[in-house]
């Protein structure tokens, strides 16, 4: 049984008396109709341009109720109160008033200190202390030791206020260290 390689066998060469696929012909038909349709809707239009105007209008006769008289005299019905005179005193009492309001003083929470890191080995931390003073920051890297080791973390701060410290987060973030955190000083 011969195998046939379809990949190299390449393409069938073209009969020399075979044209090229042929141009649609121009839809004369489509043509005709959408000119019969918007001159069909032109010669509407021209029919009832006038239309309202030969007609002449024609009004309802209007009929007038007459009351019918009542066999017993009934009782007169009470008249309504005058409307009452309203008075606005608070136009004039509003200026003289004086609202007091106490305002609690803010109290400032304090220095502020921001820790961007923290790493068991003493290489990472100083790595990222290096890329924030790259930034033109200055950090320091802080050993702790607590109940589940050593712990070395990069630490920015103090700050007086936490927009400051919220500040200087965004330029951080800005140079590609995401996750620091805002704390008070302890």
């Amino acid at each position: 049984m011969a195998t046939r390689d379809y990949a190299k066998r390449g393409r069938k060469p073209r009969a020399k008396g075979r044209k090229a696929a042929a141009k649609p012909a121009f839809p004369w038909l489509k043509l005709v109709l959408v000119i019969a349709l918007i001159g069909g809707f032109g010669y509407f239009l021209w029919s009832i341009q006038g239309a309202s105007e030969d007609q002449p209008v024609t009004e309802a006769p209007v009929v007038v109720p007459v009351p019918q008289p009542t066999t017993k005299p009934s009782k007169p019905e009470p008249a309504l109160p005058e409307k009452p005179q309203e008075t606005w005193e608070y136009i004039e009492t509003l200026p003289e008033k004086e609202v007091e309001v106490e305002v609690p003083k803010q109290e400032l929470g304090g220095p502020y200190q921001m820790q961007c890191g923290s790493f068991r080995k003493q290489s990472q931390a100083e790595a990222m202390k290096a890329k924030i003073a790259f930034m033109g920051m200055e950090s320091q890297v802080r050993r702790t030791t607590g109940s589940n080791g050593v712990w070395f973390r990069v630490v920015l701060g103090p700050y007086e206020r936490k927009r400051v410290a919220e500040s200087e987060r965004h330029k951080i973030q800005r140079g590609g260290i995401n996750g620091c955190q805002i704390w008070l000083w302890n």
